[in-house]
């Protein structure tokens, strides 16, 4: 019997281009928020990436209006 982890596909990581199109703001916007710590963000070398999943995290605990 196997998981239900080791049967799902690893979440994709995206850019600040798609995650400011996924929230509907701005790229300037989300270099504020995560300029102030406010985002949830993960470094690869010199960019940044993020997960759907944790940003929908922070929406739902109502971070975007901190």
């Amino acid at each position: 019997m196997s998981s239900e982890k080791e049967n799902s596909v690893p979440e994709k990581w995206v850019n600040l281009e798609d995650i400011a199109e996924y929230l509907s703001v701005s790229k300037d916007t989300v270099r504020t928020w995560m300029r102030e710590g406010k985002l949830p963000i993960n470094k690869a070398g010199k960019r940044y990436k993020f997960k759907i999943s944790e940003v929908d995290e922070w929406v739902r605990k109502g971070k975007i209006k901190d």
